[in-house]
């Protein structure tokens, strides 16, 4: 009895294993869109970590001295992965000028032709009654 119970206990776990493959299971090799990338991950958790010390000192965990070595070591870690997150998505830190020249073009044109919000200054497709960014109806005007 107690060898038909391995056995069985056996089988499950093989079974288990070989799960992905029986069904055909596979990993993807390309990065998913909500996948976090390297230089996202570090900022996270640089945030994460400063924000943790702030909390550990205000409930009383830490003394002022340790307090401030940790934060000042956190800040610097937090601020190179905020400036190495910024180069990356700004792809090496190379604008061009082409790029910056089109976007220029596009908001002026939607000035003129009166498909930019008023409230966030948000270029919206021709047709549009109310703003993709922040939802305000197009006819309506903000005071300021």
């Amino acid at each position: 009895m107690l060898i038909l119970g391995v056995v069985l206990v056996a089988g499950a776990v093989v079974l288990f294993i070989l799960q992905p493959l029986i069904k055909g299971i596979h990993a993807s090799l390309e990065r998913e869109d909500d996948e976090l990338t390297e230089t996202e991950a570090r900022k996270r958790v640089a945030l994460l970590a400063l924000r943790d010390v702030e909390y550990d000192f205000l409930a009383g965990k830490l003394d002022e001295e340790d307090y401030r070595s940790m934060k000042s070591r956190l800040t610097a870690e937090a601020l190179a992965a905020l400036e190495a997150d910024e180069v990356a998505r700004a792809g090496g830190g190379v604008v061009a000028a082409d790029d910056i020249e089109a976007e220029i073009a596009n908001l002026r044109y939607g000035l003129r032709s009166g498909f930019s919000c008023p409230a966030c200054a948000f270029t919206n497709g021709e047709g549009s009654r109310f703003c993709s960014a922040c939802g305000l109806s197009l006819g309506e005007r903000v005071a300021t």
